[in-house]
C-alpha cells in the first residue's frame, strides 16, 4: 500500500495534519514522525511513500537535512516542506535543492490538500516517465556474447564517465547508433537529452541551421528565431550520425564549436556558450575522404579521441540466436502476441546466410517471419520467408 509521512514535532498540528490526509487520501496509509531522524528511518524502510509532508524547523535533524538524506539513499518520495514565518528563505532553499513546494505555517488546509493532491499526480508522472525511459534503453540494449562485442562494452565502460569524444565506424545497420545510446547512458550526463542528428538525411544547405539554430530574417524561410541541436543538447549528448556526408563548411563550424565550445546562429554575430558532449559515427572511411579533400583532417582528430568500431553481423554470427530472442521478444510486444517458438534448426540456417544489411536486416527478417508464421519457426520457413 501507498504511503504519506508526515514529519511534524509539535504534536497538536502533527494530529490535525495526519486527520485530514487520512481523510481526504483514504487510498494512503499514512505514517508520522516527530523528528528527522525518525523520518529518515522510515523513508529506509518504507520505499513506497509517495509524498513527504516535512517541517523545517525540528530536533536532532531539520527538513534541510531529511530531503538531503532521502536523496542519499535516492528514495523518490515527493517532498512538501512545512515552515514558519521565518523560514521561508530556507523553504525556498529547499525548492532549489528538490522539494516540490512549500506550505506556511498554520496551513492553509485548502493549499495543503491542492499540494498533496499534486505531489501525487507528480509522483505518478515521474514513475511513468521513468518506466518509458526504461523501455526505451531497453530498445538501445546491445545484445550478443561474441568477442567482438564484448571488446566494444569494454571500451563503452571506460570511456562513458569521461567527457572525452568518440568516433563509432562500421557498416550501415551495424548498430552505431546503440552504442552512442550506450555510451550516453552510463554518463554522467543520462540524464539530460541525447540529441541526434542525421547527417546524411539534411540537405546541406541546411545543415548549418540544423546544427546551430538560426535568427529571424536569416534566409527567405526563417520566419522566427530557431534554437539549433546543439542548444537542444545542452548538458547531454549531440550524436552526429553519418558524419562522413556533411559539408565541407558545416565541418568547419562544427570544429570551431568544439574547439571554443560556442556555437554562432545562422544570421547571428553573437556566440552562445554550450556544454555538450559530441559522439560522431560514419559508415564510411573518413581517412580515405580526408586523402580526397572531403573531410577535415583537423575534425576527425577533434572527433576521435577514441575510436570504436562496430562489426558487421557477419563477423558476429554467433551473436543471431540471442538477437533472434530478443527481437521475438520485443517485436511480439509490440504486436500484443505470444513469442513464436524459433527451432535450432531455423537459427543454423539463419546463421548460413550473408547479412548485408547486418542487424537491421536480421530485424526486418524477424519481424517478417512472427507475422507470417503461426507459432513455430522452423528450417523450412527460415527458407520459404527469409531466403536471400
Amino acid at each position: 500500500m501507498s504511503k504519506i509521512l508526515i514529519v511534524e514535532d509539535e504534536e497538536s498540528i502533527q494530529r490535525v495534519l495526519q486527520k485530514i490526509i487520512a481523510k481526504e487520501f483514504p487510498k494512503y496509509q499514512i505514517h508520522s514522525a516527530q523528528d528527522g531522524l525518525a523520518a529518515v528511518d522510515l523513508l529506509k524502510e518504507h520505499p513506497n511513500i509517495k509524498v513527504v509532508l516535512c517541517d523545517i524547523k525540528m530536533p536532532k535533524m531539520d527538513g534541510v537535512e531529511v530531503l538531503s538524506a532521502a536523496q542519499k539513499i535516492e528514495h523518490e518520495a515527493t517532498f512538501i516542506m512545512i515552515s514558519g514565518h521565518g523560514d521561508l528563505d530556507l523553504a525556498v532553499e529547499t525548492m532549489r535543492l528538490g522539494a516540490y513546494d512549500y506550505i506556511s505555517k498554520p496551513p492553509d488546509l485548502n493549499r495543503l490538500l491542492t499540494a498533496v493532491r499534486n505531489a501525487l499526480d507528480r509522483n505518478t508522472i515521474v514513475k511513468e516517465n521513468k518506466r518509458l525511459k526504461r523501455k526505451v534503453a531497453k530498445g538501445f540494449e546491445m545484445i550478443g556474447s561474441s568477442a567482438a562485442l564484448d571488446e566494444i562494452k569494454q571500451k563503452i565502460q571506460k570511456v562513458a564517465p569521461t567527457e572525452a569524444r568518440v568516433l563509432i565506424t562500421g557498416p550501415n545497420g551495424s548498430g552505431k547508433e546503440l552504442v552512442a545510446h550506450q555510451i550516453h547512458q552510463q554518463s554522467s550526463r543520462s540524464k539530460g537529452p541525447m540529441i541526434e542528428v542525421n547527417c546524411a538525411a539534411i540537405p546541406s544547405e541546411l545543415i548549418e541551421s540544423e546544427l546551430f539554430g538560426h535568427v529571424k530574417g536569416a534566409f527567405t524561410s526563417a520566419v522566427k528565431d530557431r534554437s539549433g541541436k546543439f542548444l537542444q543538447a545542452q548538458g547531454g549528448t549531440l550524436f552526429l550520425d553519418e558524419i562522413g556526408d556533411m559539408s565541407l563548411s558545416a565541418q568547419a563550424k562544427v570544429l570551431r564549436a568544439l574547439q571554443e565550445k560556442k556555437i554562432t546562429p545562422v544570421g547571428s554575430n553573437k556566440s552562445i556558450d554550450v556544454d555538450v558532449r559530441v559522439l560522431a559515427a560514419t559508415n564510411k572511411d573518413l581517412k580515405a575522404e580526408i586523402q580526397e579533400k572531403k573531410f577535415r583532417e583537423d575534425l576527425y582528430h577533434r572527433l576521435g579521441v577514441i575510436l570504436i568500431h562496430v562489426p558487421g553481423l557477419n563477423q558476429r554470427l554467433e551473436d543471431i540466436p540471442l538477437l533472434v530472442a530478443h527481437f521475438n521478444q520485443l517485436i511480439s510486444a509490440e504486436y500484443g502476441n505470444k513469442p513464436k517458438t524459433f527451432e535450432k534448426e531455423a537459427l543454423m540456417q539463419l546463421q548460413q546466410y550473408d547479412w548485408s544489411g547486418n542487424i537491421r536486416e536480421l530485424r526486418n527478417v524477424v519481424e517478417r517471419l512472427i507475422i507470417m508464421v503461426e507459432s513455430t519457426v522452423g528450417k523450412q520457413e527460415v527458407i520459404e520467408f527469409a531466403s536471400k
